[in-house]
């Protein structure tokens, strides 16, 4: 009788995530069964075998048999595999000054705040993070040493 208030729709600010900001680009990965049986097991699914994987901007559609040889069908975060976090060491390693590390830092924070990335590999990179710029600051202050003498 009553109709729903229509729900508005906030606003998102568009490269607050790596795959928006195509900083990186998962759908062009070829995900083998192995790396998405292996992501799965860890997750805490019981695969039996793998039947399709489809790669899409956001996430990754799996079909699989699961151990009482039921098919199952559904969607996943790019972020369960090992493949995302060398990406983003590669990103955070491959950052040369202070604001590019730092725009890679406030996309990274963003992330960890909205997606669920698993403890261990959410520790590495921020870890990853902090190493990173240490040896920015390091190698700024050596630059700046080497021109005032």
């Amino acid at each position: 009788m009553f109709s729903k208030p229509r729900q508005i729709k906030k606003y998102r600010r568009k490269g607050r995530n790596f795959i928006s900001s195509n900083k990186i680009r998962p759908e062009q990965w070829q995900i083998s069964n192995r790396e998405a049986t292996e992501a799965l097991n860890t997750k805490g699914y019981n695969i039996k075998q793998i039947k399709k994987i489809q790669c899409l901007k956001h996430q990754v559609c799996i079909s699989y048999w699961d151990g009482a040889g039921n098919i199952c069908s559904s969607f996943f975060s790019y972020r369960i595999f090992g493949r995302w976090q060398q990406e983003v060491e590669n990103l955070i390693y491959t950052s040369q000054t202070l604001k590019e590390w730092a725009r890679v830092n406030y996309v990274m924070k963003h992330e960890l705040a909205y997606y669920k990335y698993p403890s261990q590999m959410e520790d590495v990179l921020c870890a990853a993070l902090e190493n990173r710029l240490y040896v920015l600051k390091l190698t700024l202050q050596q630059a700046v040493y080497q021109n005032f003498y």
